[in-house]
């Protein structure tokens, strides 16, 4: 048996420990000064962001439609009023002379609003698609100018005006301007909610796993910080960029679950080490060496993943970048900085308020002798049976899990993409329920058409040679214009009517072959379906670059953490893996409608594009964290005594039940989040949920085991170069500098079979 060796004191630690530790008071004051100033800039973020930034800024949609609104306010309005003639008017219906007179008296007080432009409607155009079949319903349209925030505001301040009852009629808004504010006070009010679900059944959570109330507080705090923080860094980022609204549901979830993920780690094994006799300052030296150092990659892991949707243009995916990335690197610094500092504080007091202590004695004869007072160390035997039961049969288990997971992945082969519009808000939302009447009611495809902008056409006989040929083009049903800015034409536009759905295939083949047609001048193509078009293409041409970057940290740092060639590319594929479920989940239910009475949302039947760049990064980025969480366990057992199965039956003893407790945890975050009225905040938080849970109790259950012991010692070799490049950079728990508490070999009566947490 080696020699014992002595529990390192606080003076034995590094420097980064001492930094950490030396003045614990002083870290908690100055962390409760930047939490506060934090508060204060922080304030009011959400209404500096948008719930736009689906489109590719540099896309020839995006340049279409700016010209469009800049030329033509009246081609492109963002706001309808639907005005519904009442019960009393007789069969005339909206041609009623009552109706006529107060629609006209609305649309010309329409036209006399600030910063409203473009007022048309049906009884001055006289236009069929602005007048519903039955005749009962018609429309006024404009178009709101500004951003979404000067939008937004003018909107709030005239809508009192005009919704409601107007003598015979009843007047409804819609429109996209009316869609977002109702997409953002609706996510405000859902991420409100969010919390406060969240936050009581996390602490109930916490308090089972922790026993100790003081202890469960603890994780809290950290994620309160991150979360404070991160929306002071949102708030100043809406100076320089587009912030999209859907960002804070990440910040609260990625906040909370993350910080907690973190926490319970080192708290964790702050108890185990002062259970082992170590005083407060030499434990959390310790612990800082070992899972100080584990969360340290896992948050790098994280942020690398969550910064690949930086790669694309679509300031809805960067804002999640912006997000992610701050509340990751924020949640990792609080449990490194602030954590330790007040378990030093704290010392054995942390397991003070005990709520599990009659559960305790009821098991006390059984209870190892070093235990903690806490509850800081179960025995995890029976994740230890588990590992070695699936490695004894590691060619079963490895199959048909993995045939498993691509089953359940499978109907993600027949995902249809397309955009967001009004039914991402509730059946009784107003501008959904107005979108909606338009979409049944009214001829034609409303909003669906393409709008074909043409620039320095040399008179009307050309434009007409060009209206022409596009009515040529297969799948079009109707052309309307040109409309021209005068005798130069320098600016014109026609509105092509596509067969089909206005964002369907036969629409984007279209957008196609218009853009192929070369009249001699320039031409650009705007409309929902030329934005899908755009947007797709501008995803395909960044995900290499954003997929490459995400592979190559992510091995980059495994292997740093590891020393293994195998266990980064197993790390990379397994994690990969686990989000087979999600993906699937995300076609079968809310592309397909299956669940959408039960879970209360609309289906489109399609998926918006950009949500399953946003879903991967994410999921990815938490399975890695999982990830490291027990690889980083086997690594020190399997240096500590070389035995390889050992190490992994032990390492998932030690972490399988603390793994298991923190994706519980970040679910029941993500499932709140889920409870959104918005369909694609839902969707991402139920996705999300249902990854952690598929990764946590699937993959590193039953799939890592299985292939670990199938790949056996050869898991830990690298070729003699990376091996040296790893003695020189590489950092893992329990490395020289960090010796073990215990004996090694661990003595008898503290061995389990199959492992120990």
């Amino acid at each position: 048996m080696s020699e014992v060796k002595k529990p390192p004191s606080s003076g034995e630690s590094g420097g980064w420990t001492r930094f950490v530790t030396a003045r614990p008071r002083l870290s908690l004051l100055l962390a409760l000064v930047v939490t506060a100033l934090a508060v204060f800039v922080g304030g009011g973020v959400a209404e500096r962001m948008s719930s736009g930034g689906w489109e590719d800024p540099d896309a020839q949609s995006t340049y279409a439609a700016a010209a469009l609104e800049r030329e033509f306010p009246a081609s492109q309005p963002n706001l309808l009023l639907l005005v519904d003639a009442g019960p009393g008017v007789g069969a005339a219906g909206v041609d009623d002379p009552a109706v006529t007179a107060e629609a006209e008296r609305l649309t010309a007080l329409l036209a006399g609003e600030k910063g409203v432009v473009g007022v048309g409607s049906y009884w001055r155009t006289r236009l069929p698609a602005l007048r519903s079949e039955d005749g009962r319903q018609a429309l006024i349209a404009a178009r709101v100018l500004g951003d979404q925030k000067t939008a937004t505001e003018v909107l709030d301040r005239i809508t009192p005006r005009y919704r409601g009852e107007h003598g015979p009629v009843r007047v409804s808004l819609g429109g996209p301007v009316a869609v977002q504010a109702e997409v953002t006070t609706t996510i405000q009010e859902d991420l409100l909610r969010a919390e406060l679900i969240a936050l009581p059944v996390t602490l109930v959570l916490l308090v089972l796993v922790f026993g100790s109330a003081i202890a469960a507080l603890l994780p809290l705090g950290v994620g309160i910080v991150a979360i404070l923080g991160t929306n002071a860094v949102l708030r100043g980022l809406t100076e320089f960029t587009e912030v999209s609204v859907f960002a804070q549901n990440l910040t609260t979830a990625l906040g909370l679950g993350l910080a907690i993920d973190y926490a319970l780690f080192i708290v964790r094994r702050f108890r185990e080490e002062l259970a082992a006799g170590q005083d407060p300052a030499g434990a959390v030296g310790t612990t800082l060496r070992t899972a100080g150092r584990t969360v340290l990659f896992s948050a790098l892991t994280v942020a690398v993943a969550l910064s690949a949707m930086a790669f694309f243009p679509m300031s809805f995916l960067r804002s999640f970048a912006y997000a992610g990335v701050a509340v990751v690197l924020l949640a990792a610094a609080a449990a490194l900085v602030l954590l330790p500092a007040a378990l030093i504080l704290l010392g054995e007091r942390v397991n003070s308020l005990d709520l599990r202590r009659l559960w305790r004695r009821g098991r006390a004869s059984g209870a190892p002798s070093g235990a903690p007072s806490g509850a800081a160390v179960e025995t995890g035997r029976g994740w230890g049976r588990a590992a070695g039961l699936v490695m004894r049969r590691a060619p079963l288990f490895a199959v048909a899990t993995t045939a498993g997971l691509l089953l359940l992945g499978l109907p993600f082969l027949g995902v249809k993409f397309g955009t967001v519009d009004d039914r991402q808000l509730p059946k009784t939302a107003e501008s959904h329920v107005v979108q909606q009447q338009i979409r049944d009611a009214f001829p034609g495809s409303p909003g669906g058409g393409l709008t074909v902008l043409a620039e320095g056409a040399s008179g009307p006989a050309e434009l007409t040679a060009y209206r022409e040929r596009l009515a040529a083009l297969p799948g079009v049903v109707r052309i309307d214009g040109p409309v021209s800015t005068g005798p130069e034409a320098r600016y014109a536009y026609f509105s092509v009517i596509a067969q089909g759905e206005g964002v369907g295939p036969r629409a984007q083949d279209l957008v196609g072959e218009v853009r192929k047609v070369d009249p001699g001048f320039r031409t650009s193509v705007a409309g929902q379906a030329a934005r899908l078009v755009d947007t797709k293409a501008a995803i395909a041409d960044a995900l290499p670059t954003a997929l490459a970057l995400v592979a190559l940290a992510t091995l980059l740092l495994v292997f740093l953490l590891t020393g293994s060639l195998l266990i980064p590319l197993q790390a990379v594929l397994l994690n990969a893996l686990s989000l087979t479920a999600m993906f699937g989940a995300m076609v079968w239910v809310f592309q397909e409608g299956n669940l959408s009475g039960l879970l209360s949302f609309t289906s489109t039947g399609d998926i918006e594009t950009t949500l399953p760049v946003l879903m991967f990064c994410i999921a990815f980025g938490l399975s890695m964290d999982y990830g490291v969480f027990l690889i980083s366990r086997i690594k020190e057992e399997y240096d500590r005594t070389g035995d390889h199965e050992g190490a992994v039956r032990t390492g998932l003893a030690r972490t399988g039940g603390l793994i298991t407790a923190a994706a519980l945890i970040l679910a029941v975050v993500m499932v709140a989040i889920g409870t959104s009225r918005v369909t694609n905040t839902k969707m991402l938080g139920l996705g999300i949920a249902l990854a952690v849970l598929m990764d946590a109790m699937i993959v590193r259950s039953l799939l890592v085991p299985a292939v670990m012991k199938l790949t056996g010692k050869a898991t830990w070799w690298a070729p003699g170069p990376l091996r040296r490049l790893h003695e020189r950079f590489g950092l893992s728990e329990g490395e020289a500098a960090a010796p073990p508490v215990r004996p090694e070999p661990l003595p008898e009566e503290e061995k389990v079979p199959v492992g120990t947490a």
